[in-house]
Formats: structure tokens, C-alpha cells, sequence
């Protein structure tokens, strides 16, 4: 990350880092959110920590808080003053208490996905055929936001897909993050960036990939159940 902020330094960039789903994290006993000029969350309803919609952008002086500020709320800086165009994106009372109330339970929730995490990766590193990613050393404080396993239809004889379809018949509802690659989209495929040579690696993992179930009230039952599935499902 010093790199990045460095070249962008040299060059006089902003540095926005996409942190949807890194709030709480730490790396080297910093939150990530301190890396760059801006950082954006997301409060989406599926994140450990949410207010059902919405998100937030850190950022480290008062000059582009201002900024944000007025384009988030119509350009007003008072009741009739308007200082520039800007939209409406402000946080409503109900979203707002809905965080407020969150995060009175959030290292609780986190440590109940970290339980079903670790019961995945314990479960399932050692089947033939299923990849999981590693924990990154220099990461603290994990959320567990999403458990991403890979699929290698060579080794374990069938194809993600089918594997997402059977889970699904047993009411286990997965997701093939991110799947279709955007690049594949009309508005997208056009472009000579866009072409499936140009991004091998993510062409190949996304056929790959599937995030299971993992939210603080998923019992141990189900859980085992999950792991049940899948390694009966490749026999």
C-alpha cells in the first residue's frame, strides 16, 4: 500500500481504496482504512457491520470532509447558502440507529464468524479438490466477511457450477462471487481492455469460486451440514 500511496504521490493522484468489506481490519496493527487518501465502506446489509444500506468515505483532512459534505447533501452549506451541485446521499435516522445499535454487537458477531470459519477451513482444506485462500499474516483483526472456496472441477469431478446448483437444491444458497466478470457486461465487453486474454487469472477464478453461508446465527448444525454436502457431493 506505501507503494501505491508513493507512485500517486509522484504523480499527484488520489489513492481511494475500495474497503467495502474491511471494516474493522487491521494490518500490522493499523486499520486499513488509514492507507490512502480515501477510503470507502460499504453498509450493505450483508456486511459484518451494517445499516441495512448505505456506507461511508474516511478521509484524513477537514478540507475534503468539507467537500463531501456538501456534494453528499445538494451543495448546501447552510440553510441558504449552496456552495455547489451535489446530490442527496445523506445516512436517514433509521439507518443511522440501526448502526449506532450494530455496533454494540459487532465483535460478538465477528467472533461467531470467525468460529464458522475456522469450522470450514478445518473441514474442508484437506478435500480433494477445494482450494481455500490463506490467511494473509500480516492481517490482525479479521471480519470474516465472506468464505470463498474454489472449486477445481479436475480434482474434485464436478464443475462450480454444479456444485452451487446441488447446494442450492439442498436450500444452501451460495454465491459465485464476482460472476460474470464485468468485462463480460454489453456496456464493458467493447473495450480492447475488456478482453478475457487481457485478465487470465481472473477469468479462470471466477469460474472457480463460491462464497458459502457465513453469518453470525448460523448453527453448528447447519454448518456441518454445509461441509457434509460438499464433500459427499464430489463422491
Amino acid at each position: 500500500m506505501e507503494k501505491i500511496q508513493e507512485i500517486a504521490d509522484t504523480y499527484g493522484l488520489k489513492v481511494i481504496y475500495d474497503a467495502a468489506h474491511a471494516f474493522g481490519n487491521k494490518i500490522n496493527d493499523t486499520s486499513i482504512l488509514n492507507s490512502g487518501d480515501l477510503s470507502i465502506l460499504s453498509f450493505h446489509a450483508t456486511k459484518p457491520y451494517n445499516t441495512m444500506e448505505g456506507g461511508a468515505i474516511i478521509c484524513h483532512d477537514e478540507k475534503t470532509k468539507q467537500r463531501i459534505d456538501y456534494l453528499k447533501n445538494f451543495g448546501f452549506a447552510g440553510e441558504t447558502t449552496v456552495m455547489a451541485p451535489g446530490i442527496n446521499s445523506k445516512m436517514n435516522e433509521m439507518q443511522a440507529a440501526l448502526g449506532l445499535l450494530q455496533l454494540k454487537y459487532h465483535k460478538k458477531n465477528v467472533e461467531k464468524r470467525r468460529q464458522i470459519a475456522e469450522a470450514y477451513r478445518k473441514k474442508l482444506s484437506s478435500l480433494k479438490g477445494i482450494s481455500i485462500l490463506p490467511e494473509y499474516p500480516g492481517i490482525k483483526d479479521y471480519n470474516y466477511s465472506y468464505f470463498p472456496i474454489f472449486v477445481d472441477e479436475k480434482r474434485y469431478g464436478k464443475s462450480r457450477d454444479k456444485l452451487y446448483e446441488y447446494l442450492k437444491q439442498n436450500n444452501i444458497y451460495g454465491r459465485r462471487y464476482f460472476y460474470p466478470l464485468i468485462n463480460h457486461f454489453p456496456v464493458y465487453r467493447g473495450l480492447d481492455s475488456a478482453n478475457p486474454k487481457n485478465l487470465p487469472v481472473a477469468e479462470e477464478m471466477t469460474k472457480k469460486v463460491i462464497c458459502l453461508p457465513i453469518y453470525p446465527n448460523l448453527n453448528p448444525e447447519n454448518t456441518s451440514n454445509i461441509i457434509k454436502l460438499i464433500a459427499q457431493f464430489c463422491k
